[in-house]
């Protein structure tokens, strides 16, 4: 099903570079949604982004462009994008006088990026090659996008709503940044 949809997109002249670009694009309007505390919006445009997130890696495998180069783009467009939204939550949150809201927010944003730091990091010293450390933790991107999702769409009840679901992300990708640490320290234990 991937393929289609990856040569569907080719064929209107989207490649994979700007489609990572667009997904980039929708955080960040997704983070000024919430930032102005359209939370539904918000929440709405930040899983349209995470499935749109998908549509660059298909046109790349479709048309035959898998790149390195694309590959550290994407990566680095998903965290920069994880982490505008974070911020338009944290702005929002303060317009709300919801300051609860906006440290844990922060705190989300920060463990979220220990999650993906690990995994980078890890892998760049020989650790867990390929897709492997990807597979360690609780909380990988997707799993914190379907509950940040929840809880930005919830949010518009009630901010308390939200508050957990992001207090959620802290516990859950610690867990996961410690769960990466333990399995690159063992690796690092093992006789070469």
């Amino acid at each position: 099903m991937a393929e289609p949809i990856g040569l569907a997109l080719a064929r209107v002249g989207l490649t994979p570079n700007a489609l990572t670009v667009i997904g980039f694009l929708i955080a960040c309007v997704a983070a000024i949604a919430a930032g102005a505390q359209a939370w539904l919006l918000a929440g709405f445009l930040v899983i349209f982004g995470g499935i749109f997130d998908m549509f660059d890696g298909m046109v790349a495998r479709a048309t035959g462009r898998v790149s390195k180069a694309g590959a550290f783009l994407d990566s680095t467009f998903d965290r920069w994008g994880e982490g505008v939204v974070y911020v338009g939550i944290v702005a929002g949150c303060l317009l709300s006088d919801y300051e609860l809201g906006a440290v844990l927010a922060a705190a989300a944003m920060t463990s979220a990026f220990m999650v993906s730091y690990t995994r980078a990091r890890s892998e760049s010293l020989g650790f867990a090659p390929g897709k492997g450390m990807a597979n360690v933790g609780l909380a990988p991107r997707e799993v914190r996008l379907v509950i940040l999702t929840v809880g930005v769409v919830l949010a518009g009840v009630s901010l308390t709503v939200m508050a957990i679901a992001l207090g959620l992300i802290v516990v859950l990708a610690t867990i996961s940044t410690i769960q990466r640490i333990v399995v690159t320290l063992r690796q690092a234990s093992l006789p070469e």
